[in-house]
């Protein structure tokens, strides 16, 4: 297929520190946990290491791997960063015929600082990746099987509900995954924009961000998805979404997005797997096996895997069980980029889930 990414692209520098030499506090009554750094002191590192990275890239490089004529439209400075980012994009034969320099700003840039349970702690400067303008959106990006956009910094964010628009015109397939800032400062290019969406992928504190506007339209509560005896469900089955002090159960949530347009929506859940609702059901993906190196970059791979797959005309199950076989990959790694397959390994991998990973559906 033919695709375009829109987003971030990154220069990610991560930090590997020994558990025993940063402190972790965890919240009691909450699902937060800090890692403490000691003002003043140098702390020794395990390793120190720089890679390509953003949402756009990301999703460029993985999708070039499965096979795809990819471009990648993004904002870059005029940087040696920048020319990491270039050559990293024709190395992994990503056109980068799109691309957009801008010397008000440099490249963006990430520092990640893995710990522990090794989900880093994330320091993020967007550079040029807020820049992005009307103009920017040259008419041949959007000629496409497929749009993939992931999310948009500050400014840029303005252009969402046009390149949704633009891509649309010209019959391709929108899958979007928007970041925290999108959903929160900017709801409403979001809200302006999702009549036209095909593929909405959320992460859980993504999707809790816009449970106040579902609320106030579709109105709060819902029941639980039903379990089976003796069944152990997932946390968000059970309690589903809340935020600002609103509940709205899963099922509930999936029906009040697919009326406002799109056809398949993705929450992830981490640990606890990914939740896929359509017009015919809710189905439950588990995470698949992995030994975790770093969780950055796992939802990159998953969305993007998932709406290449449905774009492609595969089964939501197929999609699914292909999503978590690249999300597993890539969070074997220390970086988000290293782990993402290509076509022959990920067709493999996935085909061996279907004996061992248990899907779980319910009716929508």
């Amino acid at each position: 297929m033919k695709i375009t990414t829109f987003g971030g692209a990154m220069i990610d520098t991560i930090a590997v520190i020994a558990s025993d030499r940063i402190e972790r506090m965890t919240m009691r009554n909450a699902d937060t946990s800090f890692l403490l750094l000691e003002e003043g002191r140098k702390s020794d590192a395990e390793d120190i290491s720089t890679h390509c990275g953003g949402g756009a890239v990301n999703a460029a490089v993985g999708l070039a791997r499965l096979g795809h004529d990819v471009s990648a439209l993004v904002k870059l400075g005029q940087d040696a960063r920048a020319e990491t980012i270039l050559a990293q994009l024709t190395k992994e034969g990503v056109s980068t015929r799109f691309v957009l320099r801008d010397g008000r700003a440099p490249t963006g840039a990430s520092v990640l600082v893995s710990a522990h349970d090794r989900n880093a702690a994330i320091f993020t400067f967007r550079g040029a990746n807020a820049l992005l303008e009307p103009k920017d959106l040259k008419p041949g990006a959007f000629v496409a099987d497929l749009v993939y956009v992931s999310g948009l910094s500050n400014r840029s964010a303005d252009c969402f509900p046009s390149i949704v628009e633009k891509a649309k015109a010209e019959g391709a397939l929108v899958a979007v995954n928007p970041g925290i800032r999108q959903l929160s400062a900017r709801q409403g290019e979001f809200r302006d924009a999702i009549a036209r969406i095909d593929v909405l992928a959320l992460n859980r504190h993504e999707a809790s961000a816009i449970v106040p506007w579902l609320v106030a339209r579709s109105g709060e509560g819902g029941t639980p998805l039903p379990k089976k005896p003796n069944e152990t469900l997932p946390d968000l089955a059970l309690r589903g979404l809340a935020a600002g002090g609103f509940e709205i159960s899963l099922a509930r949530f999936f029906a009040a997005i697919h009326e406002l347009g799109p056809r398949w929506i993705v929450v992830t859940d981490g640990k606890d797997g990914a939740f896929i609702g359509s017009a015919a059901e809710i189905l439950h993906c588990p995470a698949a096996p992995a030994k975790i190196a770093g969780t950055a970059g796992a939802g990159d791979a998953f969305n993007s895997t998932f709406a290449a797959c449905v774009a492609g005309a595969s089964t939501v199950e197929d999609a699914a069980l292909a999503a978590a076989a690249n999300s597993a990959s890539v969070i074997a790694h220390l970086d988000t980029q290293t782990g993402l397959l290509h076509r022959d390994s990920l067709e493999n991998i996935a085909a061996s889930l279907k004996n061992t990973l248990e899907l779980r559906r319910w009716p929508a």
